[in-house]
C-alpha cells in the first residue's frame, strides 16, 4: 500500500471549501479563508491540501510504531463514519457522547470497561437463574455502557493520537489531549479555534461527504503503517494473504465433482 491519495477536485466535490455564513466566524481563522461569497466564507483548500497531506504522513508513522489512534467525533454527521472508519483500520473511536475524564481519567474509565465486559459476559450466558426484569436492567446497563465506551474497551491504555471532526463539540477531549501531550488531528472550520491543535486541516466539519472523505482518508494512512510496520518487523504479507482467489475457491469444489462422477462410473 501507500500513502492515500487525495485531490484538490476531490475535496471541491465534497463541499471541503465551504465555511459558515461570515457572522459566525472565528478571527483566528483569518489565514485559513479565501474570501466569502453570498456571505459564506470559501476556505484556502490550497492551504488545506499540503496541511492534511502532513496529517496523514503523520498518522501513518504512528500507524507504523505500533501506535494507538482514536477517532473522536459525536455530531450526528459524523458518528457512523467516524465509527465505520475506526473500526475497518481496527483503531478506536468515541462517537456517541465523550465523557469528561475519558483519557485525564483513565483508571476509572477502565473500571467501566471492567463493568462492560462483565455485563456481556453475563448477557450472553444466557437467562440462567435471573428474572426477566433483571435481565433487562442489565441489557440497558450494557447498551447505555457501549455507546460512551464500545469503541475504547479494547483500546487498553491512552492513544499516541487523536483526529477530531468539530473541535468546539470536542472541546473537552481536546483539552485532555493536550494535558497529556497527545496530538491532536483536527477538521478546522470557519467557526473553530486552531490554537492547541498539532496538526490542523482547514475544512468543511458539516458536510456529509466531506467527513466520509476525511475518515477515508485517516483509514487508509492508518492501514498504509500497519501494512509498512509489519514489512518492518519482517511479517511476509504476501504469505499471509489468502493465496487463492475467491472464485476460484469457489469453482473447486464444483470442479472436483465433476472429476469425481465419471471415475465413480467406471468403477460401477
Amino acid at each position: 500500500m501507500a500513502l492515500p491519495d487525495f485531490s484538490m477536485r476531490q475535496l471541491l466535490e465534497a463541499g471541503a471549501h465551504f465555511g459558515h455564513q461570515t457572522h459566525r466566524w472565528n478571527p483566528k481563522m483569518d489565514r485559513y479563508i479565501f474570501g466569502s461569497r453570498s456571505n459564506i466564507h470559501i476556505i484556502d483548500l490550497s492551504q488545506s491540501i499540503p496541511l492534511l497531506h502532513q496529517a496523514l504522513v503523520r498518522v501513518r508513522e504512528v500507524a507504523a510504531g505500533g501506535g494507538r489512534v482514536l477517532f473522536v467525533g459525536t455530531k450526528r454527521q459524523a458518528s457512523d463514519p467516524i465509527a465505520q472508519a475506526a473500526r475497518r483500520c481496527a483503531q478506536y473511536y468515541v462517537n456517541h457522547r465523550w465523557l469528561g475524564g475519558t483519557l485525564t481519567n483513565w483508571r476509572t474509565v477502565s473500571g467501566s470497561i471492567n463493568r462492560l465486559r462483565e455485563l456481556e459476559g453475563v448477557l450472553e450466558g444466557g437467562e440462567g437463574s435471573r428474572t426477566k426484569k433483571e435481565l433487562l436492567q442489565l441489557t440497558r446497563e450494557r447498551d447505555k455502557l457501549e455507546l460512551s465506551l464500545g469503541g475504547i474497551k479494547d483500546m487498553g491504555g491512552i492513544p499516541d493520537l487523536m483526529f477530531v471532526i468539530d473541535t468546539n463539540k470536542e472541546a473537552i477531549a481536546i483539552q485532555e489531549a493536550r494535558k497529556l501531550g497527545i496530538p491532536v488531528v483536527a477538521i478546522l472550520d470557519t467557526n473553530c479555534d486552531p490554537d492547541g491543535i498539532t496538526y490542523p486541516i482547514p475544512g468543511n466539519d458539516d458536510a456529509a461527504r466531506a467527513i466520509q472523505l476525511y475518515c477515508d482518508l485517516l483509514a487508509d494512512a492508518v492501514l498504509d503503517g500497519l501494512a509498512a510496520g509489519a514489512v518492518a518487523s519482517g511479517v511476509d504479507l504476501g504469505a499471509s494473504a489468502e493465496p487463492v482467489e475467491p472464485a476460484l475457491a469457489a469453482a473447486a469444489p464444483a470442479e472436483a465433482e465433476a472429476v469425481a462422477e465419471p471415475e465413480a462410473a467406471a468403477e460401477a
